[in-house]
């Protein structure tokens, strides 16, 4: 049994597992070390015999067997991951509209962004979440957005270069991709540059961040509203941009909020009463946006700890830590992680360092001063 080429993997032993990341799939899995050290035998394309010479010795188990266990191993782990991602071929060079119906001008930090958007359906798309950084007409751009839908994809274009084209099902995709290009720019620094983007909400005190993280519907932008409330400041939500350095740097876009957040919210921001309702029918979602307060784009902030989030009417207050590995299980898939393997390394090895916490909470005042034990190393 050999595979048709090699297949370039990493190694992470956390607590007593081994994750591996395939670099053709860019993909993550969290496997027993043992498991784990026949998947990267069979990466190397090193010999079947060997390979179940070995496990036979140390499992002693019949030879057959040891061979059935290794095949199974490749055929449902190793093969689905050793073929290369195919690029999705873009065809929209010859159908850039003339005309766009609508134009709108953002300022973040002190760069300023020209978007044209084709239709309604794709300002939607990105509009709400940076309506407060709307500026009038200018004549000094910065950059230039194009965003435009062909009937069937809606597509990308920074400043002439075209970035891509996304179905309505991949829908998330475009809206993560231009917001990478929102961070690249207001940033300077290219993809390659970024460790990854995280599905978290971030909350800065002192010089540290935490992300704070959970399913939709668990409160974490609540949480983050709140928290933001009590002294301490927002840096991203939802979208958590992480560079090779480690550090956290702050995503301006509003703070969403669900309509059933707003009574615990109008005592602390009343304006939220009468700020626009975005409807999104395909998610069934209502939802205002909350302008962050003082977004610090010069300061860059270590991460502290993973915390996931849960608001539970029934439970006044619990925190829990948790494991590393069900907090890797439960970060990755929301998330984008850069797919060159010295980044990889580097998010491997920054994930490793960092606590996990479970907080499941009703009583605002205790998950406060939890969340400030956790920065202060109290817990």
């Amino acid at each position: 049994m050999k595979n048709l080429f090699l297949a370039s993997t990493l190694n992470k032993k956390i607590e007593d597992k081994t994750i591996v990341w395939f670099e053709n799939s860019n993909q993550y899995l969290v496997l027993e070390p043992l498991v784990a050290n026949i998947v990267t035998d069979l990466s190397q394309n090193k010999n079947l015999d060997i390979i179940a010479d070995k496990l036979e010795n140390n499992l002693e188990i019949p030879l057959k067997i040891a061979k059935d266990f290794i095949k199974d191993i490749n055929d449902k782990i190793l093969k689905p991951n050793i073929t290369p991602l195919k690029k999705k071929p873009d065809n929209c060079y010859h159908k850039i509209p003339e005309t766009y119906l609508f134009i709108k001008y953002y300022q973040i930090n002190s760069k300023v962004f020209k978007v044209f958007f084709s239709n309604e359906f794709e300002l939607s798309l990105i509009h709400p979440k940076f309506a407060h950084l709307e500026v009038l007409e200018v004549s000094e751009i910065d950059f230039i957005f194009q965003v435009f839908n062909n009937s069937k994809d809606t597509y990308l274009i920074v400043d002439s270069v075209v970035i891509g084209n996304w179905s309505a099902e991949d829908i998330h995709y475009f809206q993560g991709k231009f917001s990478m290009k929102i961070i690249e720019c207001v940033y300077e620094k290219g993809e390659e540059n970024w460790m990854g983007v995280f599905h978290a909400s971030a909350v800065n005190y002192n010089e540290n961040a935490i992300l704070i993280l959970g399913d939709s519907g668990n409160g974490k932008s609540t949480s983050l509203a709140l928290l933001q409330a009590q002294g301490f400041h927002c840096v991203a939500d939802d979208f958590v941009p992480i560079d090779t350095t480690t550090k956290i740097h702050a995503f301006p876009a509003g703070i969403s909020i669900k309509k059933n957040s707003l009574p615990v919210l109008l005592k602390d921001y009343p304006e939220l009463k009468s700020s626009a309702e975005y409807h999104y029918t395909r998610l069934n979602k209502t939802v205002r946006y909350l302008p962050p307060k003082n977004i610090n784009y010069q300061k860059k902030h270590p991460c502290k700890a993973f915390v996931f989030i849960k608001y539970d009417s029934t439970t006044e207050f619990e925190i829990t830590k948790i494991s590393s590995t069900k907090a890797f299980e439960n970060l990755v898939p929301d998330s984008w992680i850069s797919s060159i393997p010295k980044n990889v390394s580097i998010f491997l090895n920054w994930f490793e360092k960092l606590p996990s916490y479970q907080i499941t909470y009703s009583n605002n005042e205790m998950m406060y001063k939890s969340i400030k034990n956790i920065f202060e190393d109290e817990l």
